[in-house]
Formats: C-alpha cells, structure tokens, sequence
C-alpha cells in the first residue's frame, strides 16, 4: 500500500528525532565521565611507562576520561617542560589531578592555582610535602635507598669503598633515597668515597661512571638512585671489563632480565604499576567527596634468580606480550 507524504514525514521525523536523542544521550555519557589528568616525570623510561600502564588499567576500569601526559625532552629539560604541562592541563578544567612532580617548589605555585579551582592534586612516586595534597601514592625513599644499600653492602665486605649516583640535589625521592644508603653503609662499615649529582638516566650515568672510573678506580660497588643511571654505571663497568656490584632502586624490566640471566645477584623492585593503578582509584574517591587515604605505601620487593622469571611474566601479561 502506498504510504501517504504526511506518515512518511512524520516517521522521518521520529527517525531523525530518536538519532538526535541518541546523540545527546552519548554526548552526555561522555560528558558525565570524571576526567582525570596524570602528568608523569618522562614518557621515555619503562618505570613511567608501568606507571602509567597502571593508570590506564584504572581509567578503564573505573569509567574515567583520562589523560597521561609527559615529557619526552633531555634530563635537563624536564622540569620547565613539566611545569608548561601543568599549566596546560590547569586550562583543561580537569576533575582531579595526579603528578610525579620533578621539581616540587617550582611546581606548588601552578598547584596552588588547582586547589582554588577546587580540583583535588594527587602526588605519585615523590611526596612534595604539599599541605593540600589530597593523598601521596608510592613508596617511602627513605627505606627504598636503605634496602637498596643493604642489599648492595650483602656483596661487598667492611672496608669497601662505593659510589653513590643521584638525580638533582633538590629532588626529595633523591635526597631521601641517598639518605637511607648513606646510613645503611655507615652501619655497614662502608666507605662513600663520592656521591655524583644530575646523572639522572642511563647516558648522563654512563658519561659520569667513565669519569669516576678514572680518577676513582678503586671503588668495590656503585649505588644508583634508579634504574636508569644502574643500566649507565653496568654499560661504563661492561665496556671497561669491571666487574663490580651495581643496585639500583626501582626493578625496570631490563634490570630484572638481568637478574633472570644471572648477570645480577638481586635487584630492589618497586611496585609502579600499583602507583599508577591506585592513584587514579584514590583521585575519584576524591572527587566523589568520598575518604581518601592520605598515604598508601606500595611497598618494595627484593628481585633474586629466583623470583625474577615470575616478576617477568607478570610484566609480560600486563604489556600484552606473548
């Protein structure tokens, strides 16, 4: 039966009318999404890549509209390239924020700007010490650089003599970390014959470990204040054919490889998947006014041949890999 124009015009209508609808409907679902921004310290390292792995874990599994934003520049770089960040995702209006700050004095000015907008500021990886900070997800330093040293002081004897690599002199994780190793060698009857500053990834720490190497030949052990600047002293030793015990702090993949391949004795692992996951799970209980928790400890692992295969697979599955 041929249908009339009147019915035919109004079923368009209902059709067109019942799409728009669905439009709103989705644009407003979107729109009614928490928004959450994480700003990380550098895109470029495997320590922040499994942080913000966690953090995306969290967006999805907590219907968040998320953003992760980081640096790629040089070392020196960071820190105003950081700031520049801020200040951006400041404009974006954002729910909640999360921050690995580089250099935390520089950085509370452009907080203070979230706070009287109301947006809750969580810190990850470093507490800046910020009486506003809604909650500080991570691991305590202090204890980090001293299990760091202590397993280091295992492979050495009373009397050795090590070198200390650090990133920048005014960051707190730094200070806290170099804190804790210098008290653990001091029990330990350790030497600390230097403490070499800014050598914050692996070429900067090559370059500084070739140098000490030179002048200081004489040294039993390096510890490294990351993992990054371990992987520059383990490259400078390799191609200078010295062998002697490197500890960083932070179990990236390629430093638990090398304790699955019997090229390290143990490795101190933090747990930075878990930064990222819970620091997204504490921003929306921020931001739904519900509790938060103003200090979670992730805690630390001790990675041996033992353990080093698991903690691989466990990476692998959260990567994707096969």
């Amino acid at each position: 039966m041929k249908k009339s124009p009147l019915f035919l015009l109004i079923c368009g209508g209902l059709l067109a009318f019942i799409i728009v609808m669905g439009f709103i409907a989705v644009s407003f679902k979107e729109e009614d999404k928490p928004k959450v921004v994480v700003v990380l310290k550098t895109g470029s390292s495997q320590y922040w890549k499994m942080v913000e792995m966690g953090a995306r874990k969290a967006f999805k599994d907590f219907g968040i509209d998320g953003k992760v934003v980081a640096s790629n520049s040089e070392f020196a770089e960071l820190e105003n390239k950081q700031l520049s960040i801020l200040k951006t995702a400041l404009a974006q209006n954002p729910d909640a924020l999360v921050v690995a700050s580089i250099a935390p004095f520089s950085s509370i000015p452009i907080l203070e700007e979230y706070s009287k907008k109301n947006i809750p500021v969580l810190t990850v990886d470093t507490d800046i010490g910020w009486s506003k900070q809604a909650a500080f997800i991570g691991t305590d330093n202090y204890v980090l650089g001293k299990k760091s040293a202590e397993l280091l002081t295992s492979m050495l004897q009373s009397g050795d003599r090590v070198v200390i690599l650090g990133g920048r002199t005014n960051n707190p994780v730094m200070i806290d970390r170099i804190k804790g190793a210098e008290e653990s060698f001091e029990a330990a009857g350790i030497e600390v014959a230097l403490v070499h500053h800014d050598v914050g990834e692996a070429q900067l720490a090559k370059a500084a470990m070739e140098t000490i190497l030179k002048r200081t030949p004489d040294i039993n052990g390096v510890f490294a204040s990351n993992d990054e600047m371990a992987l520059g002293a383990l490259k400078a030793l390799e191609e200078q054919g010295k062998q002697i015990p490197v500890v960083g702090t932070d179990g990236i993949i390629d430093i638990v490889k090398l304790v699955k391949e019997g090229k390290m004795s143990a490795a101190i692992a933090q747990n930075t998947y878990d930064m990222g996951y819970i620091s997204v799970e504490q921003a929306l209980k921020a931001i739904e006014k519900k509790p938060v928790e103003k200090r979670i400890d992730v805690g630390i692992d001790i990675i041996t041949k033992e353990n080093a295969k698991e903690r691989m697979v466990y990476w692998e599955e959260i990567l994707g890999k096969p």
